[in-house]
């Protein structure tokens, strides 16, 4: 058997869809409690897909950022007497300068102390009269610098400076992208899975209630197959357009979400970027097939019972 003649085999089903058989039509009901039930599920889950999609991709976005921004900075801690702190901070910049792979280092003001430290103590902190330690940010440069090296040059120069190089952050951040992501493919194969489930119940259901045109049909000859592809044909273009109607839906309330200005930073990103809109447009596509499948195996399966 050539490839051609085996793809043709496998595709001869979805291709018998797209053509219109009236005769066929009439075997499965027009209207009914299946009908708005195949259609309503489909788009429900379609739209939940939309929005798993978005929140998932956007939540792996920004985790990768903070990252990416943790990966390039570092920060120093010094601790030293107040009359050996102007000295010290001087000494470990003097050494950052001539430390290979640190683009920039620079030591924080006090302002900037009490900027970080307003959301703990609030404004009125008197960050000049406490004592602080100094800390002293480090901008990384492109190959990077060698941190167990310079921890040992910084023992040596100021034994009360302390490298973080922020890896404790960034190793959670990059877990939780994963899991994320994870989750989100995982939410999306248990929509496909309940929508499978609800337009199987769906197709039992119609099969059912015809079960006596489907014994008439049998007695003028009609076989299996011909009947069974018009349930078929019927509910996966019901599958097919509730889900086009939730993909768009879903979209349109993508669009709508609040952007970053007016809901704060943690919803920065929020929702699909570049060829991540493209997504949503497979949703109705998959939704076919699963109706196509669960559909095909239910009707042969209640042909078998019927028999």
């Amino acid at each position: 058997m050539t490839l051609r003649h085996r793809l043709t085999q496998l595709t001869a089903p979805f291709v018998a869809l797209m053509i219109p058989d009236r005769q066929a039509d009439r075997v499965v009901p027009p209207s009914g409690h299946t009908a708005w039930l195949t259609s309503f599920t489909a788009g429900a889950m379609a739209f939940l897909c939309v929005f798993a999609m978005a929140l998932s991709l956007a939540a792996g976005r920004l985790a990768a950022r903070w990252s990416d921004e943790l990966a390039r900075t570092a920060t120093i801690r010094l601790s030293a007497p107040p009359e050996q702190m102007d000295i010290q901070t001087q000494a470990v910049l003097q050494l950052l300068s001539a430390t290979p792979g640190v683009e920039s280092a620079r030591a924080l003001t006090d302002e900037e102390n009490r900027a970080l430290l307003t959301p703990f103590f609030g404004p009125d902190l008197p960050v000049e009269d406490l004592p602080l330690p100094r800390l002293i940010e480090i901008t990384e440069g492109g190959d990077g610098y060698d941190s167990e090296g310079l921890r040992q040059r910084l023992a040596a120069e100021a034994p009360g400076a302390v490298l973080d190089d922020h890896t404790r952050w960034r190793r959670p951040l990059v877990e939780a992208a994963g899991r994320l992501r994870l989750l989100g493919l995982l939410s999306i194969l248990l929509i496909g899975a309940a929508t499978g489930a609800m337009i199987t119940l769906a197709a039992n259901a119609s099969l059912a209630a015809n079960a006596q045109v489907i014994k008439v049909l049998r007695l003028v000859g009609a076989k299996d197959d011909y009947i069974a592809r018009a349930f078929v044909r019927r509910f996966t273009l019901r599958a097919l357009a509730g889900a086009a109607a939730g993909a768009l839906a879903g979209l349109i309330g993508v669009l709508l979400l609040p952007n970053a200005d007016s809901a704060g930073g943690f919803l920065t990103g929020l929702g699909f970027t570049g060829a991540g809109w493209l997504w949503p447009f497979v949703l109705p596509p998959l939704a076919g097939a699963v109706a196509f499948f669960a559909t095909r195996r239910a009707a042969f399966n209640k042909l078998r019972e019927l028999t």
